[in-house]
């Protein structure tokens, strides 16, 4: 079908349906990281990070670093390398976002791994449905990106304003392995693989929490059970 086509575009509604729970997501994590920073970059740098970077992994990495007392060069040198992937994702979705350079440069601070995946599977969407795949693929991308991006200021902003590490330090430590399980059951496409999911995610924090000497290895329990073959068929 041609990337052309004339049809209605993807509704807003239906984007923020889909990207919504990787927002709760993201906004849980953005309290970890505002709780986190807070301490070592203050209030106002804190807040302004999420504001002007917009990259949990990076920002994770650039409070480590500056907490160990790292000089500028390794701190770029984090941030250059973690971005690498950014030219991989660009690449991909670029055939499916038109527009001018300045748009498309635009959309872009909006492209993080979540939006990324959500803006191909619309445009894939459209596609099959004979609807115009660049306006599916940059509408879903815009939208997503902004729902992504205001739940990570807000919890960015609680973190700093009301929670400190101490008391959520374990429960961080046991959802973080398995956030991407949660990540991967939203895209689910019949609802015993979506219970499937959930279940190995709760089941791996509920050890990691309570056997804490097994959590370096939650990641793998993780990935094993995610990894288990279906039942059904």
């Amino acid at each position: 079908m041609n990337a052309g086509a004339k049809s209605a575009p993807i509704s807003i509604r239906r984007i923020v349906a889909t990207a919504l729970p990787a927002a709760a997501a993201i906004a849980v994590f953005g309290t970890f990281y505002g709780a986190g920073a807070g301490k070592i970059l203050g209030a106002s740098l804190t807040i302004a990070s999420s504001l002007f970077i917009f990259s949990g992994a990076l920002q994770f990495a650039l409070v480590a670093l500056v907490a160990a007392g790292a000089s500028p060069l390794p701190l770029l040198l984090a941030a250059a390398t973690l971005n690498l992937r950014h030219l991989v994702l660009g690449a991909v979705l670029r055939p499916r976002i038109g527009g001018s350079r300045m748009r498309r440069t635009g959309s872009a601070f909006f492209l993080v791994d979540e939006t990324f995946g959500f803006a191909l599977a619309a445009g894939n969407a459209a596609e099959r449905d004979g609807q115009d795949t660049q306006a599916a693929a940059e509408r879903t991308l815009l939208v997503a990106g902004a729902l992504c991006y205001l739940a990570w200021q807000l919890g960015t902003i609680i973190g700093v304003l009301g929670a400190t590490l101490a008391p959520v330090e374990g429960l961080a430590g046991a959802i973080f392995p398995v956030l991407f399980i949660g990540l991967a059951a939203l895209t689910a496409t019949r609802w015993s693989h979506t219970l499937r999911a959930v279940a190995a995610a709760l089941l791996t924090a509920g050890l990691a929490l309570a056997v804490p000497d097994l959590r370096t290895f939650a990641p793998l329990i993780a990935g094993v059970l995610a990894a288990l073959p279906p039942g059904d068929r």
